[in-house]
């Protein structure tokens, strides 16, 4: 008992008393389950979101330290481009100007295709591709993909950074650069990054509440739809603060113990 800090009691002990008070309080049931029914919505966003993201940020974290120089400079564009801009407005523009744009250039392919005769059948269903074909939730995705994989690709690049460069020494038994990468450096460098990556998870659960400005039906926009039919405002805004706190800390925990039970080894550096 002696190694669970006082917050964790506190937090504990004042999170089953407001949910023993939500049971027990007609209103509150209520409540709850309104807005539970945008948890699956808040934890389906996140992850979809964040697998995508840690894929584009270890790819751009590989271009951040790579030697080739227009490689280099691309990636680190995006990074300072993309880590500069609120996500909030990253949101906005994804949704309401790069969709449309990005259907307006697959229509002028799908068009091409068509007045060329190449792929008939695939050019028409390009060229009439509406925008209302790409639902509000994947567009929420792929601003959230697009935001964070900006903010991993600095963790992953620190993580590859701070292996000795004597572990590329890995190259004189035989191996290129891509293998010496992919077996020596990356398996030791995402160990370190791992609780970085973690509280970045984190983050993007909360700040996924952002995609209910978007009408996305997360736990968020629930809150907000039944606390403007009832005006019950605090009522609801504290169930909403509630299961964003079970959420967070419950992954905090479970990150802090994945942390310890990691392998401390660090490969040549011992």
């Amino acid at each position: 008992m002696a190694r669970v800090p006082f917050w964790l009691i506190a937090a504990m002990i004042l999170g089953l008393v407001f949910l023993a008070f939500m049971l027990t309080d007609a209103d509150y049931r209520v409540i709850l389950a309104a807005v539970s029914k945008g948890i699956g919505v808040t934890i389906r966003v996140s992850l979809i979101a964040y697998a995508i993201a840690l894929v584009f940020g270890l790819i751009i974290g590989l271009g951040r330290v790579s030697s080739h120089r227009i490689i280099n400079e691309i990636a680190t564009f995006y990074v300072e481009i993309v880590r500069g801009v609120p996500m909030l407005v990253l949101l906005y523009y994804i949704v309401f100007a790069g969709a449309p744009g990005l259907i307006s250039a697959i229509n002028w392919i799908g068009t091409g295709m068509r007045n060329a005769g190449i792929v008939p059948g695939l050019g028409d269903s390009l060229a009439n591709m509406n925008v209302r074909n790409i639902d509000f939730t994947i567009r929420v995705i792929l601003a959230l993909c697009i935001g964070y994989s900006a903010f991993l690709a600095e963790i992953f690049r620190g993580g590859i950074q701070s292996i000795e460069r004597g572990q590329m020494d890995a190259r004189s038994l035989g191996m290129s650069y891509p293998q010496a990468m992919r077996h020596v450096i990356l398996p030791q460098a995402i160990r370190r990054v791992l609780p970085p990556l973690g509280n970045d998870f984190i983050a993007m659960l909360k700040d996924s509440s952002l995609v209910s400005v978007m009408g996305v039906a997360d736990i968020t926009y629930q809150g907000k739809v039944y606390s403007a039919s009832t005006f019950q405002f605090f009522e609801t805004y504290n169930v909403v603060g509630y299961l964003y706190l079970v959420m967070t800390i419950s992954l905090a925990l479970l990150l802090r113990y994945l942390e310890r039970r990691m392998p401390q080894h660090s490969g040549a550096s011992h």
